[in-house]
């Protein structure tokens, strides 16, 4: 049964911080120092490249990429934009920050988004919002699962306002795509912040994160910085959103397909319990 496959959620979100006034915030303090999150740096070195994703997640010889084809300008000739560009199409061997196409998923089809952090930090501009915008018309019109791997740092500041209307757009998708009855999982990946967070990312019928994922619009330094006050351990990771109810289930990478799987055979037309 559905209400058996996830933890369950608490019905309100609420945020506990700490009262003890007299520790300085890290924004007051003179001699803060950095600690050490090495549980943070274990999983920004484990990020997963996104072809390689798609190799594991994917049935083999079933993906075909959408639109490999299409690369960002500079619209807004916004100073060295075009450098850097060329700089992540270099270090990541891919021409923009999110892979689309589709394929199955133990004999299930899907279209498939992956998001890659390599790429200028897996920032959202025009041709990601494109690119994905067009992977949720395609699931639309094939009347197949969408799924979506997140990772950003947001939208892409080099494009201006044209960067956060891409916000509007996916998320007008989706709607259409929630309208027809379409499944959409998300899966939040580390790191899974701004623009992105604030649109499709929150959107999907069904939220998975990988452990220990940093999940958020502003990230806790500026937070702190804002509040004057030290946040909770843990807080926007997907521990803490699991347990706040802003996401369904923690799926660790290796157990990611059969989780998937298990959902999309759960809300196939034919149904069924699937062991």
């Amino acid at each position: 049964m559905l209400k058996d496959f996830f933890y369950k959620k608490k019905k309100y979100a609420t945020l506990t911080l700490e009262e003890d006034k007299k520790t300085p915030s890290p924004s007051v303090s003179k001699n803060h120092e950095k600690p050490q999150d090495t549980s943070h740096d274990k999983i920004k070195d484990s990020r997963i490249n996104p072809r390689k994703r798609i190799q594991a997640i994917i049935d083999k010889d079933t993906f075909i990429e959408y639109d490999s084809d299409v690369e960002s300008s500079n619209p807004l000739d916004f100073p060295d934009y075009g450098d850097k560009l060329k700089k992540a199409i270099e270090a990541s061997g891919e021409k923009e920050a999110v892979i689309t196409g589709e394929g199955a998923i133990d004999g299930e089809k899907v279209v498939i988004c992956v998001m890659n952090p390599n790429f200028m930090m897996g920032s959202m501009g025009s041709v990601v919002g494109e690119k994905i915008t067009r992977a949720i018309e395609r699931a639309l019109d094939k009347r197949l699962p969408l799924i979506i791997f997140t990772a950003s740092g947001g939208a892409r500041m080099q494009e201006g306002i044209l960067s956060l209307m891409q916000m509007a757009k996916t998320s007008q998708a989706l709607g259409r795509l929630a309208e027809e009855g379409i499944l959409y999982i998300s899966v939040l990946t580390d790191p899974t912040t701004g623009g992105v967070t604030a649109s499709f990312a929150m959107l999907g019928d069904i939220i998975l994160a990988e452990p220990g994922t940093l999940i958020c619009f502003a990230g806790p330094r500026v937070i702190e910085q804002t509040i004057k006050e030290k946040l909770p351990e843990g807080f926007q990771r997907a521990e803490f959103l699991l347990e706040k109810g802003f996401v369904d289930k923690i799926v660790k990478p290796e157990d990611m397909k059969s989780v998937l799987a298990q959902i999309i055979k759960l809300h196939s037309r034919d149904g069924g319990i699937h062991e």
